[in-house]
């Protein structure tokens, strides 16, 4: 309720209380008058009523007023107590208005997304209205709520407080936005009413929470920007910063001196530039693809023409750069270079070795040949050490040849110093190389050392030794002719084998003849003679791109040659000749062979299919005769004749079962076969497998154990052939498994792919027989009920595969066998995935 109406009831209230104690006060005094004047009357009227006088009179007069008086004072009195109760009906009813106004306000306040903290200043705990979402980091508890520094960043949490403050001492207004500890904002206002301080917070959110956001990184990029500013401010190097139509908006004090000006401020208002057009006409040209330019330019500052380094960045926003001042250091680099030139035209250019010492034997230059020799460190050798510290340091590293007087060896060294003519060793080092060592001194002291690495030219020169030697006894040796024509068509090398094969005698090759002269001793029919002619333009051809040529050659004595033509670096062609006689004529028997073999196991697929269907009719016909002699309905069959029609049920069944496992293997083999896919209740599925086979399992005493989680749920599969597939593997473990044996059957979901597993524990399968399981007719035959046709696990695989699956068997003679098929749960998708 407002203060001002709390104080208009509690006026009107004493008002009340006042008025209604003065009535009842003079209602008392006139009645106890009334009494008195009564008695009074009463003893007079008794006493004289024959003696009246102007006294009694007075009294009598007094006492009617009196009686007047307390009718009048109990009329005001009742309609008093009327209005008083008319007014105190009024102000309950004022009274309930207002808490109703009161409770309205708290609840809006409440379900508002707002929390809403008043201090009344008497010192009692705040209080707090409203919730906002757990999102927005503003804790629930009012503890931890008007603590904020447990759920505010430092900084926010400080402007807070300091706010508050000022809003507690001077009544200053605020609004402010706070960033929470879970990165979230809140909107803070503080104000002052009725005495009261109220502070507001709200979850900032959409375009609000966005544009705090944006606040705070703007806030962020400036302060980084001024940082950046204050930073270049302190550099000695120009810097600057442009807009997108290239007008220089800041620059350093560096800029301002080097164009001149008294300070920032004025080069940007004046617009001097720092670069001139020629630095500008460069940068807009060499700028690169990001924006980017970096370059050494001459350009006069402060009034001097120096060297700097301008690296320049653009972009659409507008521009910036900075110029460092490397005069000195490019005249460093300037001498430098000509000292490194001069050193590289007549040392570092050198793939030997070179080491150069001083008078006092110290160190003075070496090229990089030198370090990667010898393997220095590049430290030790920029310490300029001396002649004889590196000779210690290479035997301590185990890289020059081992003495048995080192020291003598040492000083023998050393004499180069005082020696005039140069002098040269042969060292052969422990890691087994040689190097020449040439020792030249200096007219005016010291040594110029030469390390020549001979290693490599010593090998090779025995290795080519040794390779013409080896090559020529292989040549000697080989079972392929080889020739070589020169450039010139004559022939160059040759062995026996290529004398052998076109009957040439060893004088006549020893002639070198021509290769025209070869084509008429070696072509002796039209074949040979086209063979020779192309080999011949190969050798003499003078086209610009030599090739390969490799082609076969059959002669007039029915040999066959592989030929082939490689052109030599020198010019030179290489012919090598193949006799492949042998493997053509094994060839070509092995080509009629395999035709053979086709045609036959056409000719068997066609029979076994012609067949089956023939097979199939009159199958169906003895076991529709067969079941009806079995129905009651046609005759009672004696005992024996119902155990023979069921025998006959049950052989024809199976012989059906084979002829169709027969017809689809051929449907197969015709890549005919198609699948209809469709969603597979995979539950379902294994208990109809089950279920076709009840018969079966309880006719052999098997116990089948069936795992299959109730959320397996469905798979893409063609149901029938799915189905087959579990029927043919369960037929199977029953068959292989003892009376009383326990087959198990499970299934399990892996993301994208189905795995049915079905293992039995009978006798298990030979090693030598578990890798053609798959194949058709193999089978494991180890009694009369576990004879079977062999086209089960054949019929599996093929059905597998065609779904996309994959099968696996695994099995120990005594421990059993158990089978994996592996099926995507979606093969459209796999299929799609594959050919993506």
């Amino acid at each position: 309720m407002p203060e001002g109406s709390r104080n208009g009831v509690r006026g009107r209230a004493a008002w009340q209380d006042w008025s209604l104690k003065t009535v009842k006060l003079g209602c008392m005094s006139g009645v106890a008058l009334s009494l008195s004047a009564g008695s009074a009357a009463a003893d007079l009227l008794s006493g004289t009523m024959a003696a009246i006088n102007p006294d009694n009179m007075v009294l009598f007069g007094a006492l009617g007023g009196m009686c007047a008086f307390a009718v009048t004072a109990a009329i005001a009195l009742v309609h008093h107590r009327r209005q008083s109760g008319q007014l105190t009906d009024s102000l309950e009813k004022e009274k309930r208005d207002l808490k109703f106004r009161v409770d309205r306000l708290e609840a809006m306040l409440n379900t508002d997304e707002q929390r809403v903290i008043v201090w009344t200043g008497n010192g009692a705990m705040p209080q707090i209205w409203g919730i906002l979402p757990e999102k927005s980091g503003v804790p629930r508890p009012p503890a931890q709520l008007l603590a904020f520094g447990s759920w505010l960043s430092a900084k926010c949490a400080g402007d807070l407080e300091r706010y508050l403050d000022l809003l507690f001492r001077t009544g200053e207004t605020f609004t402010t936005t706070l960033k929470t500890r879970t990165g979230s904002y809140v909107e803070a206002l503080g104000r002052t009413t009725g005495g009261a301080v109220v502070l507001r917070l709200r979850d900032l959110t959409g375009e609000r929470q966005m544009q705090a956001e944006l606040q705070a990184r703007n806030a962020k990029i400036s302060g980084e920007l001024h940082m950046l500013h204050a930073l270049l401010d302190a550099m000695p190097a120009p810097a600057w910063q442009r807009d997108a139509e290239g007008n220089v908006i800041w620059a350093n004090d560096a800029y301002a001196e080097a164009v001149e000006m008294p300070d920032a401020e004025a080069a940007v208002k004046e617009g001097a530039t720092f670069l001139d057009a020629a630095a500008r006409t460069a940068m807009a040209v060499q700028r690169n693809e990001d924006g980017c330019f970096s370059a050494r330019i001459p350009i006069v500052a402060s009034g001097q023409r120096r060297v700097f380094e301008i690296t320049d960045v653009n972009a659409n926003v507008g521009g910036a750069g900075i110029a460092v001042d490397i005069s000195e250091l490019e005249q460093a680099q300037k001498e430098l270079g000509r000292a490194e030139e001069f050193h590289g035209r007549t040392l570092d250019q050198l793939a030997a070795a070179v080491a150069i010492y001083s008078g006092d034997k110290k160190l003075q230059f070496y090229n990089a040949a030198f370090r990667q020799m010898w393997d220095l460190d590049p430290a030790f050798l920029e310490s300029r050490p001396e002649d004889g510290v590196v000779l210690d340091t290479l035997r301590a590293g185990r890289k020059i040849p081992e003495q048995a007087d080192y020291r003598g060896w040492r000083n023998k060294m050393l004499e180069s110093y005082q020696s005039l003519e140069a002098k040269e060793n042969w060292w052969h080092l422990p890691d087994g190389r040689t190097v020449r060592v040439i020792a030249n001194p200096h007219p005016q002291g010291g040594v110029t050392y030469i390390y020549e690495n001979v290693t490599e030219q010593l090998d090779l020169e025995s290795r080519y030794n040794a390779l013409s030697r080896v090559q020529g006894e292989t040549l000697d040796n080989l079972s392929e002719a080889v020739a070589v024509f020169g450039s010139d068509g004559k022939l160059r090398l040759w062995n026996p084998a290529f004398g052998r094969i076109w009957n040439l005698e060893e004088e006549q090759l020893a002639t070198l003849p021509h290769v025209n002269e070869v084509v008429t001793s070696c072509a002796l029919n039209e074949t040979e003679q086209q063979a020779w002619e192309q080999l011949a333009g190969s050798v003499t051809g003078l086209v610009d791109n030599r090739t390969q040529n490799i082609s076969r050659l059959e002669r007039h004595n029915g040999e066959v040659l592989d030929y082939a033509t490689v052109p030599l670096p020198d010019g030179g062609t290489l012919v090598t000749f193949v006799d492949v006689t042998d493997s053509v004529n094994v060839e070509r028997a092995l080509l009629e062979k395999n035709d053979a073999l086709q045609q036959a196991d056409q000719i068997k697929n066609a029979f076994i299919q012609h067949v089956s269907y023939e097979l199939r009719s009159p199958l169906t016909n003895i076991i529709g005769f067969a079941q009806l002699l079995a129905d009651p309905k046609f005759g009672d069959l004696s005992e024996k004749q119902g155990e023979y029609a069921d025998y006959i049920q049950s052989s024809s069944s199976a012989l059906l079962a084979i002829i169709n496992d027969i017809l689809d293997l051929a449907t197969l083999d015709a890549g005919i076969m198609e699948l209809d896919l469709g969603e597979v209740d995979v539950a379902s599925t294994v208990e109809a497998a089950v279920e076709g086979l009840k018969d079966r399992i309880a006719e052999a005493r098997i116990n089948l154990r069936t795992q299959v989680p109730d959320d397996i749920g469905n798979m893409v599969a063609d149901e029938k052939r799915l189905r087959q597939v579990l029927f043919n593997l369960i037929s199977n473990a029953v068959r292989y498994s003892e009376p009383d044996g326990v087959v198990d059957i499970s299934c399990d979901r892996d993301d994208d792919k189905v795995t049915f597993v079905v293992k039995d524990h009978g006798l298990g399968i030979p090693a030598e027989i578990l890798t053609q399981v798959f194949n058709r007719f193999v089978g494991h035959d180890t009694g009369a009920r576990r004879q079977g046709a062999g086209l089960g696990l054949a019929i599996v695989k093929s059905f597998v595969e065609l779904h996309g699956g994959t099968v696996d068997i695994d099995s120990a003679e005594g421990k059993g066998t158990t089978v994996t098929c592996v099926f995507p749960a979606h093969p459209e998708l796999a299929d799609q995935a594959a050919a993506e």
